[in-house]
């Protein structure tokens, strides 16, 4: 018989777990920060772009915390607990705190691609370490990847010059 109580079961191990908590918490923790720092941008652009910049990092935030949920829900799914309390995030991340105040539209959006670029960092390491390991969370973090790099040519491309 079976104890309800007991944690679920997904064809994973202690072992691979750990491993997989390992990979996907760093990138918890760059997508909250990359979700508040987003906001405080959205809320402080200025400039000749504003509704457009403001539109698009609503959206970029709304991607990022959808994108922390999934990997967390990962951790979780495998057992383990993962913390993404702010004060946690905000030792662990690597994100500089953003300018307080307003901000002319280019800074805003050079400050939060710059935070998509950290968040990618930890990303790109996830994919690498869980190719072995576990498949189905390297997957997790593939189809993140792909919206990270969206967002960010959207972002980029109000600032290109070419």
């Amino acid at each position: 018989m079976t104890d309800i109580q007991t944690a679920p079961k997904t064809g994973s191990n202690a072992d691979v777990a750990a491993g997989v908590a390992q990979y996907l918490t760093p990138v918890v923790h760059e997508l909250i920060a990359l979700a508040v720092n987003g906001k405080q941008a959205h809320w402080h652009v200025r400039g000749a772009n504003f509704i457009a910049v403001h539109e698009l990092l609503d959206d970029v935030v709304a991607h990022a915390q959808d994108w922390s949920d999934i990997a967390a829900e990962r951790v979780v799914a495998l057992g383990l607990p993962i913390d993404g309390r702010l004060a946690t995030v905000a030792a662990k991340t690597g994100a500089e705190n953003p300018k307080l105040g307003f901000l002319p539209y280019d800074e805003a959006i050079a400050g939060v691609v710059s935070q998509i670029d950290l968040a990618t960092e930890k990303v790109n390491a996830a994919i690498d370490g869980l190719a072995e390991l576990d498949p189905t969370s390297q997957d997790v973090v593939i189809e993140i990847r792909r919206g990270l790099d969206k967002d960010r040519w959207f972002l980029f491309s109000h600032i290109a010059v070419k």
